[in-house]
């Protein structure tokens, strides 16, 4: 149990680890309720929260070898260690997205490749396929999830080792290119080094994953996002986002510059704002076709 002595919202917060509609790692309980299949450093994990406004409270259970360590997550994974202060909401937009959405907080798993490996598979690619790829090599190369995620299907993503260890032709067969699963392979392979971003100052973990090759901007701030807690890792160079938050403050869907410089008087909390602004103004309305998934892969069996 973990009295956050300020308003949680649970749901928003742990959705930012559920990769798509499908996601075997992630599940809910009419809205009230959330399941997570976790590879932690002691090992495998399900972890069910269970928020109680009624009492201010997150009851928190955990079952698997790395039960201890996911209940010992639970604060900072609801962001108890996100600090808001020095966010100044200058815009009416921002200041209205700051009311509406208190509760929100910058999420910290402290799972730097359970973040990392998704956003490899979703690089330059649709929703609908990296969230199908990711889904059959969950279900190919990961695990049940202990205790009662077992009996609710609940699935726990593969190990850095097991990541590593994937063969490029089984990569193809979920329909993820070689671009990606390289990327995903070589973080696998460094993974000790990438897990102790958590340790360094959100500066030098970005720089640090980084270094890896296949790991850019926008990777980098999915991971950071997730994994590290960092109120400042804009999703710059995401199909949708730039769009979406310009026409949010502007009205107008325009690129990542003007992002830029429509955030910049938030920098420190440039995501933050960012995602206030998604969950508060949506979608911008869309008027041209989706773009289609790309047909020249393997077909996934």
């Amino acid at each position: 149990m973990w009295r956050p002595g300020r308003p949680t919202a649970v749901g928003l917060i742990v959705s930012a680890f559920r990769r798509g509609g499908g996601d075997p790692t992630f599940q809910s309980d009419r809205g009230d309720g959330w399941w997570l299949g976790l590879p932690t450093p002691q090992g495998p994990a399900t972890l069910r929260l269970v928020q109680r406004d009624d009492l201010a409270e997150v009851h928190a259970s955990a079952w698997g070898a790395g039960a201890s360590w996911a209940l010992d997550q639970v604060p900072a994974l609801l962001g108890g260690e996100d600090d808001d202060s020095g966010f100044v909401p200058h815009h009416p937009q921002v200041a209205s997205a700051v009311r509406r959405y208190a509760a929100w907080r910058v999420p910290k798993s402290g799972l730097v490749m359970h973040a990392l490996v998704p956003a490899a598979i979703e690089q330059k690619v649709t929703g609908q396929e990296a969230f199908g790829g990711y889904r059959v090599l969950v279900h190919r190369f990961g695990s049940r999830a202990p205790g009662p995620g077992e009996a609710r299907k609940l699935w726990v993503a593969p190990s850095a080792a097991e990541w590593a260890a994937i063969p490029s032709w089984e990569w193809l067969r979920a329909s993820v290119d070689g671009a990606r699963s390289g990327t995903a392979v070589r973080a696998a392979r460094v993974a000790g080094r990438l897990e102790e971003c958590t340790t360094l100052s959100w500066e030098d973990a970005r720089a640090r994953l980084r270094s890896v090759p296949g790991i850019g901007v926008w990777t980098a701030a999915e991971v950071a996002q997730r994994a590290l807690g960092d109120p400042d890792a804009v999703s710059f160079g995401d199909y949708h986002i730039a769009k979406n938050v310009t026409w949010a403050l502007t009205g107008e869907a325009l690129g990542d510059d003007e992002m830029a410089e429509l955030l910049e008087p938030y920098r420190g909390h440039r995501f933050r704002a960012q995602r206030l602004l998604e969950l508060s103004a949506g979608m911008r309305p869309r008027r041209g076709p989706r773009m289609a998934p790309r047909t020249h892969l393997p077909t996934r069996r």
